[in-house]
């Protein structure tokens, strides 16, 4: 690591702290050469691999803004998506992979969502999903009810 200071090629870290439920380390260093000291922060990037083959860092925002749509004219708060984001991306980094299928993101986001509304649960689900007929409908409505009652 350089120093931002003197540009001098290696640094010594004094003290190192997890941050943001062990997303991220921060670490305190000192440079050798000019004595001075300053402030790192370290995260794992997590990459998601969309259908089209490309790959772009995983974004909260991105999930949230997605169940905002399907969530659309429904008593949902905005808190309640931050959590349901939050829930997904703890969800995908518990994989351990690095890089995750967008499938996976998908599959990660109807869990919550399911518990958090049901109709907006079924508006995600037609587009993720690809409903194409009503049966795609009824089916899914089913399986709603059957785990409603069990």
């Amino acid at each position: 690591m350089h120093c931002p200071f003197c540009r001098h090629p290696d640094t010594r870290v004094v003290d190192s702290r997890s941050t943001e439920d062990g997303a991220a380390i921060r670490r305190r260093r000192t440079c050798p050469e000019c004595g001075r000291r300053f402030t790192t922060q370290e995260t794992v990037l997590l990459m998601v691999s969309k259908r089209s083959g490309v790959t772009e860092p995983f974004s909260r925002d991105k999930v949230v803004a997605g169940v905002r749509r399907a969530c659309q004219g429904r008593p949902v708060s905005e808190d309640s998506l931050a959590q349901l984001g939050q829930r997904v991306e703890e969800s995908i980094r518990a994989t351990g992979s690095a890089e995750v299928p967008s499938h996976e993101v998908g599959l990660a986001i109807l869990g919550p969502l399911r518990e958090l509304d049901e109709v907006a649960y079924l508006r995600f689900a037609s587009v993720y999903r690809s409903f194409e007929t009503l049966a795609d409908f009824e089916a899914e409505i089913e399986q709603l009810r059957a785990a409603k009652s069990s």
